[in-house]
């Protein structure tokens, strides 16, 4: 079996690492240090107990690793059409494309059956570039759990989680989602096959719609924007608006909004990727996470005006940020 990991930061690098560990055949598309790190040295994976190097192909030129069973996009979700002409340089008739990225992917209502079937998602999908490049059949779901971070060139650090959550876009339980089921769970991750993919990704994009945009204006971790009274207010009506989009295109929500706000809470004092973002100078991932709630619910004709309000703002905190 032949997966490429096309993004091995923190996330991808992990997912590199367990399927190497697996057996799989692993490559990876890196650039810089990193690249230049794994290529020395092999691919590190540290946690609080041990340490352990992996030797996986790597390359910044995706033309260069061939063609694979499987495409794990692992990247920031604006990153990835840029690239999606490239990324298709490591396909074959039936390669598998892996979304392992936050936010709306770009193929949510294809085989959805709802009222938007087949259309695309502009805000992820500017001009339904990966609809056409990549093509829909290629769609596999995964929501990504765990929480890592590249501590040094080539080494990613596990803070915590080792779950992958995978899903057809039908629902059907394919052949091609149970081996790689199988393969990541070889790999000492756990990885569910949901027949409701959609479900799981709107519980976790519930979160990154609220907390993230929110810490980043703020500056203020996931504790003290769910304990302070009024940055819980805020996000406790975005998530009631975020819900009821969810609901009109037919998403089940397991938990009460309570609840997964009391989740984050529990995270304690940590940043959201998107305030470290800011922090570092990096574009911020607004448009997968908040822009693509707020399109589906203009074509609905719901509103969303405490989203409207936060995406307004966020929108403008990005721009300031470029220019200081």
């Amino acid at each position: 079996m032949r997966i490429c990991i096309y993004g091995a930061g923190a996330i991808g690098g992990y997912l590199a690492f367990a399927l190497a560990e697996a057996g799989a055949d692993v490559s990876i598309v890196a650039r810089g240090e990193h690249l230049a790190a794994v290529r020395r040295h092999g691919l590190c994976l540290r946690t609080a107990e041990w340490e352990r190097r992996v030797e996986v192909e790597a390359s910044d030129q995706p033309e260069d690793l061939g063609p694979q069973d499987y495409v794990i996009i692992a990247l920031k979700a604006h990153s990835v059409p840029p690239l999606a002409s490239r990324i298709t340089t490591l396909f074959h008739d039936q390669t598998a494309v892996v979304t392992a990225v936050n936010g709306l992917p770009w193929w949510y209502f294809y085989r959805h059956g709802g009222p938007l079937e087949n259309r695309t998602v502009e805000s992820v999908d500017p001009g339904g570039l990966q609809w056409r490049l990549f093509g829909p059949e290629r769609a596999i779901g995964c929501v990504v759990y765990p929480a890592c971070e590249v501590e040094a060139p080539g080494v990613v650090r596990l803070i915590d989680g080792d779950r992958f959550v995978l899903g057809e876009p039908s629902g059907e339980t394919s052949e091609r989602v149970l081996k790689l089921a199988e393969m990541l769970k070889a790999g000492g991750l756990k990885a569910p096959i949901r027949p409701r993919i959609r479900d799981d990704i709107w519980i976790k994009l519930w979160g990154n719609l609220s907390f993230n945009p929110v810490s980043a204006l703020t500056g203020g971790t996931l504790e003290q924007i769910c304990r302070f009274p009024e940055t819980r207010a805020v996000i406790r009506q975005m998530m009631i608006e975020a819900q009821a989009v969810g609901e009109a295109l037919g998403v089940r929500f397991a938990i009460g909004v309570d609840k997964r706000i009391a989740g984050g809470e529990a995270v304690g004092a940590h940043k959201t990727s998107m305030l470290q973002d800011l922090e570092r100078g990096r574009p911020l991932e607004i448009d997968a996470l908040v822009s693509s709630v707020q399109e589906i619910a203009r074509h609905l004709q719901l509103p969303t005006p405490t989203i409207d309000v936060v995406l307004g703002l966020v929108k403008l905190r990005a721009v300031t940020a470029t220019s200081q």
